[in-house]
């Protein structure tokens, strides 16, 4: 979101009424409990999800009763601000964390952090520390057990790769994945009826990405930031996880090396296979004095495995990509 839709934004919210199940203002002038921050992540994010919203609002440095703005002095070192999304995630469900820590400071000099915290995915509440929280009007309270079986009980087959990205634009695309994607577009099609490589290459990228289904009707979607989205992209599609990692252990378990890779992942698979050790073995069959070699594993299975990871992840559940080597 820009500077200008953020104060739009705020503007709104403190023009409501009262405080909803979405909305949350508080002082905070210098600083403010990091457990009530995580209760309020938690049940901001159970109510916008019932409330069928993408978001809910934590806002610091905001009068709850006026809807003045008084200023905060929270965290004023934006990398220690940033921190924050970390130790979020380290106590919530499957690590989902805030969307976007948004600063802004007015004109007169106030400082303001709107805390945008997404809405819990489809099907599974969001616990803070393994308490679900949630709202009755302005209250924080424990979520009831009526809204949990409520979250709970929602479908969550749909298909997450088709669904539009609203804010994202063909600029959150990386230039690099998307001359491949069109290398192996025509690949696949060149023995298609009707589309040569030279006209591939005539396409501007929009028509280019709804010939190959990576958009709809010109509008990004879940897959085309995976497979070709740069990669502070991933946070479009917060809160589920676009990211594969290499992890590499020993006999006993203990983590020894690990390599973390986002989108996009078209260019990245390569990274990742390239991380998997596959050694060659020499073998000597009876009756011939030249060894065979041969490597750990086939690379095309390896990379079989791999490519049907990323097609079949439930990145709705907030699930990730990891390949453990032992």
């Amino acid at each position: 979101m820009t500077k200008k839709e953020l104060y739009k934004l705020l503007n709104e919210l403190r023009s409501l009424p009262s405080e909803t199940e979405l909305v949350e203002f508080k002082k905070a002038e210098n600083s403010y409990d990091f457990k009530k921050l995580g209760r309020y992540f938690s049940a901001l994010g159970n109510e916008a999800n019932l409330k069928g919203k993408p978001y809910g609002w934590l806002i610091f440095g905001v009068e709850d009763k006026t809807g003045n703005i008084i200023g905060t002095n929270y965290r004023p070192d934006r990398p220690k601000l940033d921190s924050l999304k970390s130790e979020i995630a380290d106590k919530t469900t499957n690590r989902i964390t805030f969307t976007e820590i948004h600063e802004l400071v007015l004109p007169e000099g106030r400082r303001v952090i709107m805390f945008q915290i997404p809405a819990a995915p489809r099907g599974i509440p969001v616990a803070w520390k393994e308490h679900y929280y949630g709202r009755d009007g302005e209250s924080l309270c424990a979520l009831n057990i009526q809204k949990i079986e409520q979250i709970r009980n929602q479908p969550i087959k749909y298909d997450w790769s088709a669904q539009i990205c609203k804010d994202a634009t063909l600029d959150d695309l990386k230039p690099q994945a998307i001359g491949k994607a069109r290398k192996q577009f025509k690949e696949k099609n060149k023995n298609s009826s009707g589309i040569t490589p030279d006209e591939v290459d005539l396409w501007e990228d929009i028509t280019f990405f709804n010939k190959a289904k990576a958009t709809i009707q010109g509008k990004i979607t879940n897959t085309a930031i995976l497979l070709l989205g740069k990669e502070e992209s991933a946070s479009l599609i917060s809160p589920a996880v676009a990211k594969m990692s290499w992890i590499l252990k020993d006999k006993e378990n203990i983590e020894l090396d690990y390599e973390h890779f986002g989108p996009p992942f078209l260019v990245n698979v390569e990274k990742l296979f390239s991380r998997i050790r596959n050694l060659t073995y020499r073998t000597l069959p009876s009756g011939t004095l030249f060894p065979i070699e041969a490597t750990q594993y086939d690379p095309w299975v390896i990379r079989e495995v791999i490519h049907n990871c990323i097609a079949h992840q439930d990145y709705g559940l907030g699930g990730r990509i990891n390949v453990v080597e032992n």
